[in-house]
């Protein structure tokens, strides 16, 4: 498999009331196509700014971003935004869509906006619900946003993560705003989009989240403390169970 994201010698600083916070330093990191990657470390630990920076929302300080084989750190930026638009897919745990559209529109929105697509309106709304119909929430397309529950509201948000085909989604804590189940749900859901071949790079504090990747990374200050690598991932509860396991005592010995 060729690499998707390769991130070299990585460092991300702020300033604050003129003091330097090195959040990134030097880090170092490949990702494979077809990786389900998850992100752990304590709070402060540069998990979000590793994600952010990775796929271009945020500026880098030294060091470079290498993605499908082009440097985004030295792309300008209307260059990168075409690319976070037509080449990636981003899910948050805060399901950010526009008000004053129904769900479809807010899902089919990306693919309007993309000066690649060639697709009329109409291919795209077609597009749009059979993404909605394989999620199970295509009797919600034309619902506003607050009448739907969480859990529909994120599988939509996967919808629009996927609009454009990306190479790559990444996910800042996708199920920290779920319960249980619905957590449970989209985190099937995203495992599936992953064995179609699309690479997944997300940040969880969740055991259970992280178990279902097939590599899981640890962050302390900054930089990769260590990384797991799961077997190959089934459905049978119990090897789900044993997964978990073995993969929080790891945590542990980490220092979770």
């Amino acid at each position: 498999m060729e690499n998707i994201l390769e991130i070299k010698d990585l460092c991300k600083t702020y300033i604050v009331n003129k003091n330097q916070n090195n959040v990134l330093k030097n880090l170092n990191l490949l990702i494979q196509e077809g990786e389900m990657v998850a992100v752990m470390g304590p709070s402060g630990s540069g998990k979000s700014t590793l994600l952010y920076t990775a796929s271009g929302m945020e500026n880098l300080t030294a060091g470079e971003v290498i993605f499908g084989g082009r440097d985004i750190s030295n792309v300008k930026p209307n260059e990168l935004a075409d690319i976070r638009l037509d080449e990636m897919g981003f899910i948050f745990q805060q399901m950010y869509m526009l008000k004053n559209l129904t769900v479809l529109d807010n899902v089919i929105l990306p693919a309007s906006q993309s000066k690649k697509s060639k697709e009329s309106r109409k291919e795209i709304t077609a597009r749009g619900l059979d993404l909605m119909r394989k999620l199970g929430i295509v009797e919600i397309a034309n619902n506003d946003i607050n009448e739907v529950s969480g859990g529909q509201l994120q599988r939509a948000c996967i919808c629009r993560s996927l609009i454009n085909r990306p190479k790559m989604i990444f996910a800042d804590e996708p199920t920290g705003a779920l319960n249980r189940n619905s957590s449970e749900e989209v985190m099937n859901e995203l495992r599936k989009i992953n064995e179609e071949g699309t690479a997944i790079m997300l940040v969880t504090h969740d055991v259970r989240v992280a178990a279902k990747c097939s590599r899981v990374l640890y962050i302390v200050d900054g930089n990769i403390k260590g990384e797991y690598n799961l077997d190959n991932y089934t459905d049978n509860a119990k090897e789900i169970r044993q997964r978990e396991i073995t993969l929080n005592k790891w945590l542990i010995d980490m220092g979770w």
